[in-house]
């Protein structure tokens, strides 16, 4: 493996990270209970330390964080998705943690470059997902509003998910196992909560997403605008 592909690799995961760090921070006072205000913060602070690794594998942290157009932003089109309503937010955190919880328990068990990083992050991301099921349990087997508001959250989503399947340079893992075991757990969680798993493309076919290769969804360029605002208007500064 060459230096360039982990690099291709370090860039793509830490974007991950940090996109959906960000997403996860604009819950910062708006969560439905003051409990979820500190589980949501402690969730996006893990990311945000996840990335900080990765990006600082590939330069310095900050200039890829808040100087790069969004174009060269490489993280899956899932993570940057709006918040909506709790529900939908709960759905794209069970459809990420689930991911990032076997990538990274793939990743922890070689001797690469990531196996350090993914040692630590999968203890992490085993409470990001538990968290996860939880409200997604919660939700679906609780009121009829609060069933559809999680099912509709799932469905709007699923068309995202292919991409997190898709091989990435530089990260060697089983790709087919990875995606077996996301969908074996996922089915699990959601007959439990009395959901169902969303009807569309067969899961790894070609659905939504350019988002390793720098195409973004709209929503994306608000958010990245709103993140780098204060860097860039104040570019050299020191706290």
């Amino acid at each position: 493996m060459t230096v360039a592909t982990e690099a291709t690799a370090a860039l793509a995961l830490g974007d991950d990270a940090l996109v959906l760090s960000h997403r996860l921070g604009e819950w910062a006072g708006r969560a439905p209970v003051l409990e979820e205000d500190v589980a949501l913060a402690n969730i996006a602070l893990d990311l945000l330390g996840q990335a900080r690794v990765l990006l600082s594998m590939v330069g310095d942290e900050d200039e890829l964080a808040y100087l790069r157009e969004e174009r060269a932003f490489t993280h899956v089109q899932l993570v940057e998705q709006p918040n909506g309503d709790f529900a939908h937010t709960i759905a794209r955190q069970l459809y990420f943690s689930t991911y990032q919880e076997l990538l990274y328990g793939q990743l922890a068990l070689g001797d690469g470059v990531f196996a350090p990083l993914a040692s630590k992050a999968v203890k992490e991301v085993v409470y990001h997902r538990d968290h996860a099921e939880h409200w997604t349990l919660r939700l679906g087997d609780g009121t009829d509003e609060s069933h559809e508001r999680m099912q509709r959250g799932l469905d709007a989503l699923w068309r995202f998910t292919g991409e997190l399947f898709q091989p990435v340079a530089g990260l060697t893992v089983d790709a087919d196992a990875l995606r077996e075991e996301w969908l074996g757990s996922l089915t699990s969680v959601l007959e439990q909560a009395t959901l169902t798993v969303p009807a569309g493309p067969q899961l790894g076919a070609w659905t939504a997403g350019a988002g390793r290769q720098g195409l973004h969804t709209e929503p994306f360029g608000r958010m990245l605008a709103e993140m780098q605002h204060l860097h860039r208007s104040h570019p050299g500064a020191t706290w």
